[in-house]
């Protein structure tokens, strides 16, 4: 059971985390060291050894492991990113770097995402160090760089570079799952994460004439990029639910009586009501225009233009999104894949899986524990590479009317001092069973 220290020290790392400014803007220009420093710190105050490593100076990752009773059993990875996406003051009540605590509340950049696990983390490594409890597997604890870009300097490099690291690994732990989720009628949902969609980010080039702004011109470029991001904005992809997503929904309609198999998917969903919300992004793979890029000059046609798409795909569905892409496209416009990762699906029958049920139901026993897949990605894609599976674990107990998903990559971020308490018992308890 975590003690008052581990309750205390996981809102003054939070907000100690919060306030190194970690910002990822993609393209290299992030520098996560203070923050892995200050982790390395705390977890060589628990008797640990961590590792700094850099594959880019000032992109450190931190990996330290946690020496299990049974050397026999296989080890977990416990992981987390120390990078953070922007944030504007302007938009914000509180300086997003403040780490301020008001009323009960962290607020701040990372609060969520995911500077809050990091500090679970470290209160709970902690806990056992001066207990003197040791978990029965080994635990390797990951710090990683790069997250919110492409993961090259983070668990990309780690996982390439320094895969003896994790050793015995063969599942992994992090973000996204076990927390409060209000349908709105009363019930309290846990949904834990099994699963992801792949990463398709594509850059899309269409080529054409060039020419002056007053000519007609049959072959421009940007006339023919926009057509395409139109087809790819408004395609239908068909439904594809995996095996995760399956579960999940034949969960839901049991916990809200509602009737309908899985034959209509649509017609279930929106018996569903706002529980929806965990499996509707996943049930289909998915592609969203997002940049575009073309010209110089207002009476200049020129001879290529430019847009960007971020893609999804669900786990065995990426054939199905090349194809559709090469049809949405056409002949005119070359796509290719800015960043690419797999998709992710992790087994619900495994005794990992029923101890972070167990764990949830014993601190939240009004809740329900429901699988889901994520509709976005984590580091787990790279550590998959190592061969270990991974699930979303991030325990907080969330009050009525907090948007949780809402504070992701939002503004005013910010995280309830009972959730981190929730999620230390809830996290200390899972690991020492695991």
């Amino acid at each position: 059971m975590a003690d008052q220290q581990a309750l205390d020290e996981v809102v003054r790392f939070t907000s100690d985390l919060i306030r190194i400014d970690t910002t990822n803007r993609g393209g290299g220009g992030c520098r996560e060291r203070p923050a892995a420093e200050y982790a390395a710190e705390q977890l060589a105050g628990a008797g640990l050894e961590p590792v700094l490593l850099e594959r880019t100076e000032g992109r450190t990752n931190v990996v330290a492991r946690v020496a299990g009773s049974d050397p026999s059993a296989d080890a977990l990875l416990l992981h987390g990113h120390l990078d953070v996406v922007p944030a504007r003051a302007e938009d914000w009540s509180v300086h997003p770097f403040s780490g301020e605590i008001r009323d009960g509340v962290v607020w701040g950049r990372g609060a969520v995402d995911m500077k809050n696990m990091d500090a679970m983390i470290l209160a709970v490594v902690r806990q056992w160090a001066r207990e003197g409890v040791r978990p029965r597997r080994d635990v390797v604890v990951a710090f990683t760089a790069d997250e919110e870009d492409s993961a090259r300097d983070g668990s990309g490099f780690l996982a390439d570079e320094h895969p003896g690291l994790f050793e015995g690994c063969t599942e992994g732990v992090s973000e996204s799952g076990a927390f409060t989720f209000h349908d709105g009628s009363g019930r309290q949902l846990y949904p834990i994460a099994a699963g992801e969609r792949g990463t398709g980010w594509l850059k899309l080039t269409a080529r054409g004439r060039a020419g002056h702004g007053s000519k007609v011109n049959a072959e421009n470029a940007v006339t023919r990029l926009a057509a395409a991001v139109t087809r790819i904005g408004e395609h239908e992809w068909p439904l594809r639910p995996t095996p995760t997503v399956r579960a999940a929904l034949t969960e839901l309609a049991a916990l809200y009586g509602v009737d309908g198999g899985l034959d209509d998917v649509d017609a279930l969903l929106r018996k569903l009501g706002p529980a929806a919300k965990l499996v509707e992004a996943t049930v289909r793979n998915s592609a969203n225009p997002t940049m575009l890029e073309a010209g110089y000059k207002v009476n200049v046609i020129p001879g290529e233009a430019v847009a960007y798409v971020d893609g999804r795909y669900l786990p065995g569905g990426e054939d199905e999104f090349r194809a559709t892409l090469d049809r949405l496209t056409g002949p005119d416009v070359d796509w290719e894949y800015h960043h690419r990762e797999v998709a992710l699906q992790a087994p619900l029958d495994s005794p990992t899986y029923a101890r972070m049920r167990a764990a949830v139901e014993e601190f939240a026993p009004e809740g329900h524990v429901v699988p889901y897949c994520m509709s976005g990605g984590t580091d787990a894609k790279q550590f998959s590479r190592l061969g270990i599976t991974g699930y979303g674990f991030t325990p907080l107990k969330l009050p009525e009317g907090y948007d949780y998903q809402a504070m992701f990559h939002g503004v005013d971020e910010r995280v309830p001092v009972e959730a981190l308490h929730f999620g230390v018992r809830v996290l200390d308890r899972f690991l020492r069973t695991a």
